[in-house]
């Protein structure tokens, strides 16, 4: 499989870069950075000590070279991506998050004509709790508040997270309500009593925490909370090598979200 990484000169871009590189099935056949970036011109592998030959453009030319792009960029240069990706017929496997709706539109159009995987987080761990916070909300129901707590890094741009976001919609889901309408963001003042409907989010950011989540079902005389904590953006890498590049094959598109192993947070299908 050969790999374009979108970002290259990131954090999440290196942790790819080295990935790939340290992996047997996986070939670096282009890295991409954004137009001015100090990264542009170097040896991508030697970002990670790893020297491949491979230089870093800032330009899409190295796209047809490869059989799967990911991208774990910001939304306007994932969106630039696509384009290049649909023009090549390149599959694409996007971590990418903070999309406006009409961008989450664009996408999903996209997704009719190459294959796409597209996950808020691509790391196991968080996925199986995605799937346990779905079980503890039908199992507690409107008895239980629910408290969604995340914390990233002093780089993150945008809040809340994909995956608090996502989580709140698993269990909005869940307890049949609609989230635009129950979501709180922050509380400050005097706010009065908590609707009992809400679903509140809250958002650290500093240091260099790679990604914490946790849900937290508050009941009368208990609570139950749901942690996921990632120490390396490792996790991330594999779940975007094993689900978006060496993932079932499928002939749309589109797919279900729980049709990738450990990825019920997606969707998509690898052709």
């Amino acid at each position: 499989m050969k790999l374009v990484i979108a970002g290259a000169g990131g954090r999440m871009g290196r942790s790819l870069i080295e990935m790939a590189l340290a992996s047997g099935d996986l070939e670096l056949a282009a890295a991409v950075e954004v137009p001015g970036s100090p990264a542009i011109g170097k040896d991508a592998g030697e970002l990670v000590g790893r020297p491949c030959g491979v230089k870093i453009a800032s330009n899409f030319g190295g796209v047809a070279k490869g059989d799967c792009l990911i991208d774990f960029t910001r939304p306007e240069g994932t969106l630039a991506h696509l384009e290049q990706c649909l023009k090549k017929g390149v599959r694409m496997v996007i971590g990418t998050t903070g999309f406006s709706p009409q961008q989450d539109e664009r996408i999903v159009a996209a997704a009719g004509e190459i294959a796409i995987v597209k996950a808020p987080n691509m790391s196991a761990g968080v996925n199986v709790a995605f799937r346990l916070a779905e079980t503890a909300a039908r199992a507690l129901g409107d008895a239980y508040d629910v408290e969604i707590l995340e914390a990233h890094h002093r780089h993150k741009i945008d809040a809340p997270s994909g995956t608090a976001l996502k989580f709140g919609d698993v269990i909005a889901r869940a307890l049949g309500r609609d989230l635009a309408r129950t979501a709180v963001h922050g509380r400050k003042g005097e706010v009065g009593e908590r609707d009992p409907k809400a679903i509140g989010f809250h958002a650290v950011r500093g240091g260099d925490i790679v990604g914490e989540h946790t849900v937290m079902f508050i009941g009368e005389g208990e609570r139950v909370e749901i942690t996921v904590r990632s120490s390396s953006r490792a996790t991330y890498a594999l779940g975007a090598f094993h689900n978006g590049c060496g993932g079932p094959r499928r002939s749309s598109g589109r797919a279900a979200p729980d049709t990738w192993q450990a990825l019920p947070g997606a969707w998509g299908a690898a052709r």
